[in-house]
């Protein structure tokens, strides 16, 4: 249950927000303080799983064979074979692409090999590089949780962003995303709370709200 002034800041945030012909998104906007980001052991890097969901589509590209494969296509949005990475390796414009239309890749074990070598400069820097799917992983599982996963990632920035939901979802919902995702960072940070200077929430277009 997230804290009563979590939820009262989301509040505000959603009564504010314009009316626009779209959905909007509902992003945190963290601060951090008396962190050296150019040591890369001192950035935050995440993947959390948001308990009420991210309230938007999320792409994920399954790279697998066999069995494997089939299963993945109920649940991804595509599913590459290795014949399909060896082909990417020679167009960059087409790995470009997948990658800025990917939130998340999830590649078999075996395959991570090849996703290095044909995939890995594009990915990699992009933060985007697999899942590693071992033999014992359900597809089906892993997939539908990562659906409602999003990245923290701060990179060597002081103030970064976080998908915390979107517009149509609840106060409550959102808040408690939110309790989640400062949970993490707090657990994450050397100093904890400590390190945050200043967390606002704000909707796509709409005004900021103070959170921490």
């Amino acid at each position: 249950m997230a804290d009563q002034e979590i939820e009262l800041a989301v509040s505000r945030a959603l009564e504010e927000s314009p009316d626009r012909n779209f959905t909007e998104s509902v992003d945190l906007a963290i601060n951090l303080r008396d962190l050296d980001l150019n040591d890369p052991s001192n950035r935050v890097d995440e993947s959390i799983v948001l308990p009420a969901g991210t309230g938007q589509e999320t792409k994920i590209v399954v790279i697998a064979e066999g069995e494997t494969g089939v299963r993945a296509e109920e649940v991804a949005d595509e599913v590459l074979s290795g014949d399909d990475l060896a082909d990417l390796g020679d167009d960059d414009d087409a790995a470009k692409d997948l990658a800025g239309d990917t939130d998340f890749f999830v590649a078999e074990e075996a395959l991570m090999q090849d996703v290095g070598r044909y995939l890995g400069t594009i990915l990699g820097p992009r933060g985007k590089m697999p899942t590693p799917l071992s033999p014992d992983d359900d597809v089906v599982e892993v997939v539908e949780r990562m659906k409602n996963t999003v990245q923290l990632r701060s990179g060597d920035r002081r103030t970064f962003h976080a998908l915390v939901g979107a517009e149509e979802m609840s106060a409550e919902e959102i808040a408690d995303n939110i309790d989640v995702i400062l949970r993490r960072l707090y657990a994450d940070l050397e100093k904890g709370p400590q390190n945050v200077d200043t967390v606002f929430v704000k909707t796509t277009m709409g005004p900021a709200e103070e959170v921490v």
